[in-house]
């Protein structure tokens, strides 16, 4: 039972891994003996995360690779380099999102809806076709896609967002259905509202929080590690016969 949660041996990609959620689940991964690939847009905030890793966990333990999601040349590249550095790829967890339109569905122009579906669900899509053939043959693999609990719900500010994660919900039952054969498993993590940058326009207004904090069961938004630790989860042998699902992670918000 003490070896459910070991990562040793593992290699995984973590898109939007320099801050927040992505950066929160890169340093757990490495904790628990994975050896991680930090990738978001520019390769010095990139750089930052792998040396911090590096020097809390060793050497060769993290390496940066920036790559934009938008980009299916520099995902491929993103693939390609790790496999040079690290040999193969067991885990992937696709992290990295946009959402560049607040208001309703009624007035998102038409770029800037596919935009929110080319960075939240294609590039996903761009990634595990890239990252399965290996751990098909390999028969073991785990994949995770931060979707969002608002891909449950409906929102007249976030629509065009809510309904890129509804799709990613989607994308990881479709997958989980192909792979389960070969034993790679694909589930989605669904977080409520947490503290980081990208979600800083629902939390950084003390009303707005305070708001949020009275109708949320534990009276407080997530912290970036509280993802983690799922993140860690789905990608160990304790999760080894789950897939197909989504963790809600929301502090009770959703019940």
């Amino acid at each position: 039972m003490k070896n459910l949660f070991d990562l040793s041996g593992r290699v995984a990609i973590v898109t939007g891994s320099s801050r927040g959620i992505g950066k929160a689940s890169a340093e757990a991964l490495a904790a628990h003996g994975a050896r991680v690939v930090i990738s978001s847009r520019k390769q010095d905030a990139c750089d930052e995360v792998a040396a911090a890793i590096n020097a809390k966990h060793g050497e060769g333990t993290a390496i940066a690779i920036a790559a934009s999601i938008s980009d299916k040349d520099a995902l491929r590249r993103l693939v390609t380099e790790t496999r040079g550095a690290f040999g193969h790829i067991d885990i992937l967890v696709c992290n990295a999102a946009s959402n560049p339109y607040y208001g309703p569905l009624a007035g998102i122009e038409d770029e800037q809806f596919r935009k929110i579906l080319d960075n939240n669900v294609l590039s996903n899509h761009w990634l595990i076709q890239q990252v399965a053939p290996e751990m098909r043959e390999r028969r073991d693999g785990a994949i995770i896609i931060v979707s969002s609990i608002g891909g449950l719900r409906g929102s007249p500010v976030i629509g065009a967002y809510n309904v890129s994660k509804a799709a990613d919900f989607q994308l990881a039952r479709n997958y989980a259905v192909e792979y389960g054969p070969d034993n790679v498993r694909v589930n989605c993590i669904a977080p409520g509202l947490i503290r980081t940058d990208f979600a800083r326009a629902l939390w950084e207004d003390p009303e707005r929080e305070r708001a949020t904090n009275a109708n949320t069961p534990l009276r407080r938004i997530g912290e970036p590690h509280e993802i983690a630790g799922a993140v860690v989860y789905l990608a160990s042998p304790a999760a080894a016969f789950m897939t197909g699902q989504a963790m809600v992670i929301d502090g009770g918000v959703t019940i």
